[in-house]
């Protein structure tokens, strides 16, 4: 007796299937989902200011703006600057809700993270706090792509998040369409911590795709430090350089 069905043409296994680029659609000849030469030729960010990630002509400096106005959070890890082909996989990540490629930008994110944790270049955080999203744009896009940054990461590091810590009760204008001062004063009162939230003592990590001019994030951190946090450090893919560079 005969189970199966006679089937003589080619059967398609699973197991043996070629993992593609997502960048440049060649087989990657691995479980990962971006080829070797691709992710070498990232825009990786190499020297930058200690505290916001400016990219800066050398390593080991701080950035005249941080001089001038230090910020309120500790530090920005990132792993790249906002160019091609990583600020394109961000874009249709947030916007046409490309997932697998914020998928794939938050597994590099985290692979870099856990290099330097395991170097002890950097400390642990006790948190991931995503940052959030106004309503109506979290209605207009569906989803915030800080939150699923942040759930993968949590995943893949095994760091707990807090999706609620933050919120963001005020509607406020789209950041990218202002210029530094005016994001400033645009954030002014823009965000709260939920009822019974506790951060005193903490080290926690603000997730976000991208930095650019650093006001969203210094608004978050220095509400967090106000509330007793002991450290508010950045996690974000990508570091815009310095308008006109």
């Amino acid at each position: 007796m005969h189970c199966q069905p006679e089937y003589k043409h080619q059967v398609y296994i699973w197991l043996k299937s070629i993992q593609l680029c997502l960048i440049c659609d060649e087989s990657t000849e691995s479980a990962e989902a971006v080829c070797s030469a691709c992710e070498t030729e990232l825009p990786w960010l190499m020297e930058q200011c200690e505290r916001c990630a400016l990219p800066l002509p050398m390593d080991g400096l701080i950035c005249g703006q941080c001089q001038k106005q230090p910020p309120a959070f500790h530090q920005v890890i990132a792993p790249w600057t906002y160019s091609f082909p990583v600020d394109t996989l961000i874009s249709r990540f947030k916007h046409q809700a490309r997932w697998p490629l914020g998928h794939l930008l938050a597994r590099l994110l985290g692979q870099h993270l856990q290099h330097r944790f395991d170097n002890a270049e950097l400390e642990r955080p006790d948190c991931l706090l995503p940052v959030p999203m106004a309503r109506k744009r979290l209605r207009e896009r569906g989803f915030n792509q800080a939150l699923m940054l942040a759930r993968w990461l949590s995943h893949a590091l095994d760091i707990p998040i807090d999706e609620h810590a933050l919120l963001r009760p005020h509607e406020t204008v789209a950041q990218q369409d202002l210029d530094a001062k005016t994001r400033k004063r645009n954030l002014l009162n823009a965000f709260a911590l939920a009822p019974g939230i506790r951060v005193a003592g903490q080290h926690v990590a603000l997730v976000d795709d991208v930095l650019t001019t650093g006001a969203t994030a210094h608004g978050l951190a220095r509400l967090l430090i106000n509330a007793g946090a002991r450290q508010v450090d950045v996690y974000c893919l990508a570091r815009t350089p310095k308008p006109g560079s």
